[in-house]
């Protein structure tokens, strides 16, 4: 049980560093979306800036979660490119949705583990510091 957080975190670590590295450099083939999941990815693509920003955060939040560095920063940053990939497969491509849950599951459970440092961002009534 010591071991499960540092094992989901190099594995949630692995899955973004390298998919996101993946839009770069194309190592991993990918099969066609189906209709309404490859327009949606076209409309965000034709952007020019989302699916950039989209993946360099993933790339440096997978390489914070595999050093073991800002480990919560990068949950932080994760948290809502998981949501978004969720629901796109739930909605848009049902057919790849085991990764995704996997990739939930992942965040879910180190959010627990990392649940100290997020402590202080759930208090409802803080005051600023100057």
């Amino acid at each position: 049980m010591r071991y499960l957080p540092i094992i989901a975190r190099i594995l949630l670590g692995l899955i973004f560093f390298v998919f996101g590295l993946n839009f770069f450099f194309h190592f991993i083939p990918t099969p066609p979306p189906p209709p309404a999941a490859g327009a949606f990815a076209r409309a965000m693509f034709a952007t020019g800036y989302i699916f950039v920003l989209l993946k360099v955060c993933e790339v440096l939040s997978g390489l914070a979660l595999l050093a073991g560095r800002f480990v919560p920063l990068a949950l932080t940053v994760l948290a809502p490119i998981v949501v978004n990939i969720i629901f796109f497969h739930a909605f848009l491509h049902p057919a790849g949705l085991a990764l995704p849950v996997a990739v939930v599951i992942l965040e879910v459970f180190l959010a627990w583990c990392y649940r100290d440092a997020f402590r202080p961002m759930l208090k409802m009534d803080v005051q600023p510091t100057l």
